[in-house]
């Protein structure tokens, strides 16, 4: 029997027809198994306090030298020896268990925010934390993160990623009984009154966005169907050539725990014009087409590209602030609240919400009509077009 075993007389170690193992000869219940492959790996075997013979695969003889693996040897030894698992087991990483969250929680219970919760997390989170033991991100750490965000995509998105990952701890803390999640209240980057918005744009605003629109490729156009339909970000980058009929109906699909949509809109010449000049993508479906056959997705980095067209003493405004124009323009042109409110796809409270069950069509073609005019009157003033003022609103 060999007195001792080095790296050159492992290597030297030839297969057989069947797998056989060596011992070394300076610790006792480590091995060297050499499978029938020619592959080699050290290995312990010892027993549990009670009795159970326990083997371990410590690693690969091509990555491990024989000092190496007999330290971790020992180790495991010693571990099982005291009725532990031979080797310790290593927290989950933050990817591991945002990986999990996304599956068990976010797809699972069908939350239409999916796709931002994994975009915010791919783009702000996973960098800095992927890898990191999801138990050693701690107050500190979140601060830092908190604080990138916020220098760099302002306070909103800050509090947006703080929200997800409040959302996750809370998740893994009822799944871990020695998980305590570091979140507490006074992290948000926002004030109450802050994230409760009520810009909107003005006319010389309007005309800016629009006129910078106009060269601003895919994202512009997106934004003027923003501003023409006044339908939220994500069903204008997911509206499909299919969803539109052939005499210019688009019909919004409702996603799963989605509380309502505008339905059915007869969309303006404006706006079918606008759609219409999208180039399509191959097979892709949508309208906006984006990678690998989905949607666009670049918003971050697209808007910052237009803001550099907009005049440079304008005040910060978000995709939202444009929503919000179009509902007030839909008044200014005298649409009835009713009727604008169905349009943006808002739900109807009270008795009304529950039984009248009309489509409400043709009111809301007649709202997106008045809107179209509007917005035409206010980008090209020197044509003289005089929006409609329509009924009267109901007293």
């Amino acid at each position: 029997m060999r007195k001792t075993l080095s790296d050159k007389g492992i290597a030297a170690l030839k297969p057989r027809a069947q797998r056989y193992a060596v011992p070394d000869p300076e610790l006792r219940g480590h091995w060297i198994r050499v499978q029938p492959s020619g592959a080699k790996s050290y290995v312990t075997v010892t027993r549990t306090p009670q009795g159970k013979q326990i083997w371990t695969t410590i690693g690969r003889c091509d990555v491990l030298t024989i000092a190496e693996a007999r330290e971790k040897a020992r180790e495991a030894i010693k571990r099982v020896r005291a009725g532990k698992s031979a080797i310790e087991e290593q927290p989950d990483t933050f990817r591991a268990v945002a990986e999990n969250f996304m599956v068990r929680h976010v797809r699972a219970q069908g939350l239409i925010s999916a796709s931002e919760i994994e975009r915010s997390l791919r783009t702000y989170v996973l960098p800095v934390w992927g890898d990191r033991p999801f138990i050693e991100v701690r107050r500190a750490d979140i601060a830092k993160l908190l604080d990138q965000i916020e220098d760099k995509n302002g306070p909103r998105m800050a509090d947006l990623v703080l929200a997800i990952l409040r959302k996750m701890a809370n998740w893994q803390e009822a799944r871990d009984d020695n998980y305590v999640s570091p979140y507490r209240r006074g992290m948000r980057r926002t004030s109450g009154a802050a994230r409760a918005r009520a810009r909107i744009l003005s006319d010389d605003e309007i005309r800016a966005v629009w006129n910078a629109a106009e060269t601003g490729g895919a994202f512009g156009r997106f934004l003027q169907l923003c501003l023409l339909t006044a339908q939220r970000k994500d069903k204008i980058v997911t509206m499909r050539w299919s969803d539109v009929t052939f005499d210019g109906t688009w019909i919004i699909p409702v996603a799963d725990r989605e509380k309502g949509t505008a339905g059915e809109l007869v969309l303006p010449p404006a706006a079918l014009e606008i759609m219409r000049a999208q180039p399509r993508m191959g097979e892709n479906p949508y309208v906006f087409a984006g990678r690998a056959g989905g949607p666009f997705n670049g918003f971050s980095k697209a808007k910052a590209a237009f803001d550099r067209k907009l005049p440079a003493d304008m005040p910060k405004w978000i995709i939202h602030d444009v929503r919000r124009t179009a509902r007030s323009l839909m008044s200014r042109a005298g649409v009835l609240s009713e009727h604008a409110e169905r349009v943006m796809g808002h739900a109807i409270a009270g008795v009304e919400g529950v039984y009248d069950r009309h489509g409400y069509k043709d009111e809301k073609a007649d709202a997106l009509r008045r809107l179209a005019m509007l917005i035409e009157s206010i980008v090209h003033p020197s044509a003289n077009v005089v929006a409609m003022t329509g009924r009267k609103k109901r007293r």
